[in-house]
């Protein structure tokens, strides 16, 4: 499983938040968030659930379904 970086970008462009401020509410580091947006770290499980869980969506809203791309 990968994170969708563009749509976790505009998730978090919806809510306002920054790289910094979803650091805080997930517990997940600013460099592992940078990454994830970057697509050059995968993410465990348990990250990509306090990720979804901090935006109030569900996890299969920010991940790359089978059948998309990676971009």
């Amino acid at each position: 499983m990968n994170i969708d970086s563009q749509k976790l970008d505009l998730l978090m462009a919806v809510q306002c938040l920054t790289a910094e401020q979803l650091t805080k509410i997930t517990g997940v580091s600013q460099p592992s968030i940078s990454r994830l947006r970057k697509g050059t770290q995968k993410p465990r499980p348990a990250t990509i659930g306090k990720i979804a869980k901090a935006l109030g969506v569900d996890v299969l809203d920010i991940i790359i379904t089978e059948g998309e791309c990676l971009q």
